[in-house]
């Protein structure tokens, strides 16, 4: 056919046509702990997927509520609980399901502040005790274990008066940055971009928990394919440096498999009370 015959309108709307479906957006919801990994990862996701990203980050608990509420998405990026519910509910596909990183749980105060020591059980103990006041996300990821640490420390009680939950952890960590709040506590991973604020540290080992996180295409995606491109370079040894610089730790496929062993020490004695000799392998 000669392009000529049918008029510069027509070649006009094929042209926009054609290049509206190369470049049709991919509607990703992303958990605000995954925030500053999405965001630096951006041009990388794009090109694996194919696709532009449109973007809505928020709490998991808030975007779980979009998703019930019928919010059209590709892809979720959320905690990996949260993923596998939805995958339960039919509204995920398992096939695309996957956990690719973890975040531990932090402390921080106002950029000048003097930074507590929170190294120990003890020393954290002594921390919220002394603060004036301490604020995180009602409706976080990390909230569970952050009830549950005070709890272990039996605090629950002594900080229930001067604790400030608030609605989203960007809220809490600007409550801190202004000077409002003495402490916050919530993902590292949300805490290291945050200007006007300095952290403290991790919870101790002994305290600490991870929040994991995954992501899996929506079972109506309308652009399935770059959904699963897009979830594939997440869970890539290419993604892991930044997972790093973002306070995670990127979780390898061998970490997902069920782990059946449990270390036993001192479980051989020899006879008589007879000393050990050198060994090098079991």
């Amino acid at each position: 056919m000669d392009l000529r015959s049918v008029g510069p309108f027509v070649i006009s709307f094929c042209l926009l046509q054609a290049a509206g479906a190369q470049t049709a957006p991919l509607h990703v919801l992303a958990s605000n702990g995954m925030k500053a990994v999405v965001k630096e990862l951006q041009p990388q996701l794009e090109k694996a997927a194919d696709h532009p990203l449109a973007i809505d980050y928020g709490s998991t608990t808030g975007l779980r509520q979009k998703i019930d509420a019928g919010t059209p998405f590709d892809a979720a990026i959320l905690t990996s609980e949260a993923i596998g519910e939805l995958v339960k509910a039919g509204k995920l596909t398992a096939a695309t399901r996957t956990d690719f990183a973890r975040s531990g749980i932090g402390v921080a105060v106002r950029s000048g502040s003097p930074k507590p020591d929170v190294s120990t059980p003890a020393a954290m103990k002594q921390m919220l005790r002394s603060a004036k006041s301490i604020t995180y996300a009602g409706d976080g990821a990390s909230r569970s274990s952050i009830d549950s640490m005070i709890a272990h420390l039996g605090l629950t009680e002594e900080m229930r008066p001067k604790t400030i939950l608030t609605t989203g952890s960007g809220a809490a960590m600007s409550s801190v940055a202004d000077g409002k709040v003495a402490v916050v506590m919530t993902l590292m991973s949300e805490l290291l971009p945050i200007h006007g604020i300095e952290i403290a540290g991790p919870f101790p080992p002994e305290l600490q928990s991870y929040v994991r996180f995954g992501a899996a295409a929506n079972a109506q995606a309308a652009q399935p394919g770059g959904a699963k491109a897009m979830i594939a370079f997440l869970k890539s040894p290419a993604a892991a440096p930044v997972y790093k610089a973002k306070g995670m730790e990127r979780v390898r496929p061998e970490d997902d498999l069920p782990q059946p062993y449990r270390t036993v020490r001192d479980w051989a004695s020899p006879p008589n009370g007879l000393p050990w000799a050198a060994v090098t392998g079991v």
